[in-house]
C-alpha cells in the first residue's frame, strides 16, 4: 500500500515510521525541509509527496494542527483521487471534518476525521516512534456510522499502526469528550505547576507529583489552537472544576470534616463507577 502523510512531528512521523516498518510505501510532505530530508534519508518517506504521486495513495494522512489542516485540504483538495480515503488526526473535530466533509462532497472522494489516543510530551520527528499507537485507541468521525463494510475498510488500512480498538464518534461527541479527559488534564497540569512551592518539591514529591505534571511539559503554540477551537466545551469544564474544588476549600475553611469526608468518599466512588474498582 502506498500512503502519503502530511506533517512529519511526533504524530505524522510515528505513522509513518509504522506503516515503513510493516513493507509499506510512504510519500510524506512537512514544512521543515530538515525534517523531510531526515526522514527520506532514514528511508522511513520514500519521496516527497506531490499533487502527481498522491494520484498513487491509498490513504492520506494530515497530521496538522486543526487550522493548517484546513488551508491543507483547501488547497489540495482538487488533486485528491477518488480512491484515496483522507484522514485528519487533529485534536479537535467540528472545524476541521465540516471542511473535510464539505470537500469530499465537492471533489468526491472520502474525508474521515481521526484522532489517535497517544503521544507524549515531547514533540517532533526526532521523538517520533514506529510503535506510538500500538495498543492505542482512535477515534474516528466518519461521514456515515451506521456502515459496517467501510469501518472495516478503515480498520484495514490503519492496521500498520497497531492499535487496539477504533471508538466511533460525532465531531461534536469528539469535542466535548476530549474537552475533559486531555485538554482539561493539560489546563490542570499546566496551572498545578505554577505554585511558587513547586520549587522546592525534589525529596518530597513522588507518583503523584509525576503523574499530575507531566502533561505541564506541552507545545503552548498547538495546545494554545486546540484549547481556542473547543473553547466553548473546555470553559464549561473548569468551570466544573472550580466549582468542585470550592467545595473543598470552603468545607476546610469551616473545619468541617464530615463535609470533607463526604467529597473524598463521593470523589471516590465516583472513579469506581466510571473505571471500575481499584485493581
Amino acid at each position: 500500500m502506498t500512503i502519503a502523510i502530511v506533517g512529519l512531528g511526533l504524530i505524522g512521523g510515528s505513522a509513518a515510521k509504522a506503516y515503513h516498518k510493516e513493507g509499506h510505501t510512504v510519500y510524506g510532505l512537512d514544512s521543515d525541509e530538515t525534517v523531510l530530508g531526515f526522514a527520506q534519508l532514514a528511508g522511513v518517506v520514500s519521496a516527497r509527496l506531490d499533487r502527481k504521486n498522491l494520484h498513487d495513495c491509498m490513504c492520506l494522512l494530515i497530521a496538522l494542527p486543526p487550522a493548517a489542516a484546513v488551508r491543507f485540504l483547501q488547497d489540495w483538495a482538487p488533486d485528491v483521487p477518488q480512491q484515496c480515503l483522507v484522514m485528519d488526526l487533529c485534536g479537535t473535530k467540528r472545524a476541521v471534518c465540516e471542511q473535510g466533509f464539505a470537500l469530499a462532497a465537492q471533489y468526491g472522494f472520502t474525508f474521515v476525521g481521526g484522532h489517535p489516543m497517544a503521544g507524549s510530551h515531547h514533540s517532533g520527528y526526532a521523538h517520533s516512534r514506529d510503535d506510538l499507537f500500538a495498543g492505542a485507541s482512535m477515534i474516528v468521525v466518519p461521514p456515515v456510522t451506521d456502515d459496517m463494510a467501510f469501518l472495516e475498510k478503515i480498520k484495514a488500512l490503519l492496521e500498520p499502526l497497531k492499535l487496539r480498538c477504533i471508538t466511533v464518534a460525532t465531531a461534536e461527541e469528539h469535542d466535548k469528550n476530549i474537552a475533559f479527559t486531555s485538554q482539561l488534564a493539560h489546563v490542570v497540569s499546566n496551572a498545578y505547576i505554577k505554585s511558587p512551592t513547586a520549587g522546592q518539591h525534589k525529596g518530597f514529591s513522588a507518583g503523584s507529583y509525576r503523574d499530575l505534571t507531566r502533561v505541564a511539559w506541552l507545545a503552548p503554540d498547538m495546545w494554545t489552537e486546540l484549547f481556542l477551537e473547543n473553547r466553548d466545551h473546555l470553559i464549561g469544564e473548569i468551570d466544573g472544576l472550580i466549582a468542585a474544588l470550592s467545595e473543598y476549600r470552603d468545607a476546610m475553611q469551616r473545619g468541617d470534616g464530615d463535609e470533607l469526608r463526604r467529597l473524598l468518599d463521593d470523589g471516590k466512588r465516583r472513579k469506581e463507577e466510571v473505571d471500575g474498582c481499584m485493581p
